[in-house]
């Protein structure tokens, strides 16, 4: 009996994890995640970010097509939210100036956790294709 006991306890030993192992497993794990949260947020918001551009340019499409049957851009109704973005910019005329007979700018202002998005900003797009941005990054790197 004594030999049965003493190989259950020698099996015992042998499995399982001891408490420093399980500690090294989760720093290996928080530090992993303190690297992968960080680069997960930039992805999302550069995602929120091209979905408001591709917002705008139909936008833009739009107010175009009604300069087409207007010949003017005055009059033209303020540009509509799209579904997709609603909770993170609020598409309207940049400024709340409306458009005239010839020109126009509209822009993507972000809102809630996109607010974050120092480096962009608010975009915006006028009637002769230029892009904006209200940040502190360059254009080129926003659209």
């Amino acid at each position: 009996m004594r030999n049965f006991v003493g190989a259950a306890r020698g099996r015992a030993r042998q499995s399982g994890f001891t408490l420093i192992e399980l500690m090294i497993v989760v720093l290996i794990l928080a530090v992993l995640m303190a690297i992968a949260y960080p680069s997960y947020n930039r992805h999302v918001m550069k995602t929120r970010r091209a979905a408001a551009e591709v917002c705008l340019q139909e936008r833009v499409q739009l107010l175009e097509r009604y300069y087409t049957t207007h010949l003017s851009y005055a009059g033209a109704s303020a540009p509509a939210q799209c579904d997709d973005i609603s909770n993170f910019y609020t598409i309207g005329w940049t400024g709340g100036d409306e458009p005239t007979a010839r020109e126009f700018s509209i822009s993507a202002e972000p809102q809630g956790a996109q607010t974050k998005d120092e480096q962009c900003g608010t975009l915006s797009l006028d009637q002769a294709g230029t892009r904006g941005i209200s940040g502190s990054g360059e254009v080129a790197q926003c659209w």
